[in-house]
């Protein structure tokens, strides 16, 4: 008989669009913090289920975490969330979810959101590039 391995608390499920070069950089520099081993990492464009209230095409056009609570969090606030999970990042989550910065928040998001695609070509060709060179 073998023990089994010890429970592992999640404090939060973080999705993100792994087929999207700009967002899996960015997630990739997360996962590098001390504390990203506490959180899940899911990968909406290869998940089939990804829980109550939560579709992957509603997890595709903008940026999800579920806390510990089951509560998603999106957007600006979302990344808020994650943020106060890192460390060197938990004062820029604090003062991102305090009205009016949470506000301004969000709707910088909104505003990068449309340029999304335009950057993920960008960075495409970017890398491209850089591969044939290399």
């Amino acid at each position: 008989m073998h023990a089994s391995p010890p429970a592992h608390t999640t404090s939060l499920t973080v999705y993100y669009d792994g087929s999207c070069p700009l967002c899996t950089r960015e997630i990739a520099f997360y996962r590098r913090s001390p504390a990203a081993d506490r959180l899940d990492w899911v990968d909406v464009s290869r998940a089939a289920e990804l829980g109550p209230g939560l579709d992957c095409q509603a997890a595709m056009r903008r940026f999800h975490v579920r806390d510990a609570q089951g509560q998603l969090h999106h957007g600006a606030a979302g990344f808020a969330r994650l943020w106060r999970e890192l460390p060197g990042w938990r004062w820029l989550g604090r003062l991102c979810a305090v009205p009016p910065l949470s506000w301004l928040a969000e709707a910088a998001y909104r505003l990068f959101l449309p340029l999304r695609p335009h950057l993920q070509g960008a960075l495409q060709r970017w890398l491209a590039r850089r591969a044939r060179a290399s």
